[in-house]
C-alpha cells in the first residue's frame, strides 16, 4: 500500500495508476478532507464490488429512465442553482 499526497499524485499521474493495478494507493487530501482510494475498474460486473451491488445498478437504471423521460432540472446559472433545483 502506497499513501501519497494530492501534490504528488498531480505530479505523477501516470505512475499511480498504473501501480494502482497492482496494489493499495491512496491519495491523502489534507486537513479536513477524506482520502481517496485509487481502484482499478473490474471488467467482471459480476465480481465488481460497486457493480455487482443491486441497489446501485437500480439506482442507476432509474437515473436512465428518468433522463430518457426528461425528468431532470435544468441549471441556468451556476452561481444559484437553488434557485432551479427548488
Amino acid at each position: 500500500m502506497r499513501i501519497i499526497s494530492a501534490r504528488e499524485f498531480r505530479g505523477k499521474q501516470k505512475d499511480y495508476l498504473d501501480l494502482a493495478e497492482k496494489e493499495r494507493v491512496i491519495i491523502h487530501r489534507g486537513k479536513n478532507k477524506k482520502s481517496v482510494l485509487l481502484t482499478p475498474i473490474d471488467e467482471n460486473t459480476e465480481t465488481d464490488v460497486f457493480f455487482s451491488d443491486p441497489q446501485i445498478l437500480n439506482a442507476i437504471k432509474e437515473g436512465i429512465e428518468d433522463v430518457k423521460a426528461g425528468r431532470v432540472t435544468s441549471i441556468r446559472d451556476l452561481k444559484n442553482i437553488w434557485a432551479d433545483i427548488l
